[in-house]
């Protein structure tokens, strides 16, 4: 018998698959536990309209990533801070900094989380990497000046 799995299901298959199960088990166990449902049209059109959903949330998802990848890949972005007589700054200016400063300047929100950098302690010019989906990321130049 074909049934649709409604959850992963050790030995059998994964959530949404649709898989081949004798009809002692799917009658006795995966009907009554809820796990599964009969593969019939109607199921089966469920089951593709889910698919189709997802792909296409999926590929808007990247056609944002790639529209922020192209306001911001290779730009700069300009912070201030304020430093001492030595010329070193007063703490740092860290990854949670740059992605206010991104927000602020080209408007496209960025997890400080996705920021590739190093610690910034001193004035000058640093390259970062922007991590904004799968296998997209874009390029910044970081520019710190004293305030």
């Amino acid at each position: 018998m074909d049934v649709i799995l409604k959850a992963d299901v050790k030995g059998l298959g994964k959530k949404g698959e649709k898989v081949k199960a004798s009809d002692g088990y799917a009658r006795n166990f995966l009907f009554p536990k809820g796990l599964a449902v009969e593969a019939n049209a109607q199921s089966l059109t469920e089951l593709r309209n889910r698919e189709q959903a997802t792909q296409h949330k999926l590929d808007l998802e990247i056609a944002a990533a790639n529209e922020s990848k192209a306001k911001i890949n290779g730009k700069t972005v300009k912070l201030t801070a304020k430093a001492g007589t030595s010329g070193r700054l007063f703490g740092s200016v860290t990854s949670k900094d740059v992605a206010a400063e991104i927000k602020k300047q080209y408007g496209v929100d960025v997890d400080k989380r996705k920021i590739t950098m190093d610690d910034i302690k001193a004035f000058g010019s640093y390259k970062i990497d922007v991590k904004l989906y799968q296998n997209i990321s874009a390029e910044m130049t970081v520019a710190v000046s004293e305030a």
